[in-house]
């Protein structure tokens, strides 16, 4: 996620500022749920190297993944 990402992100949440924390809380989540993408790319990518290459890698990614479903 882009710094330009977040601002505009950041802008449209506060335009709603009846809500006093929601907009933060939001937020919060949206970078939560990048990040968790960006690990888990991380383990996809290692899940495919021959040096890294084991179930145990692609197993990870799935529950990086699944973190944000609960």
């Amino acid at each position: 996620m882009t710094q330009d990402e977040m601002i505009k992100i950041a802008e449209c949440e506060y335009a709603h500022r009846e809500r006093a924390f929601e907009p933060l809380l939001s937020f919060a989540k949206i970078v939560a749920a990048k990040e968790r993408e960006a690990c888990a790319k991380i383990c996809d990518v290692l899940a495919y190297h021959p040096e890294f290459a084991s179930d145990a890698t692609k197993l990870a990614a799935m529950a990086i993944r699944a973190r944000g479903q609960a």
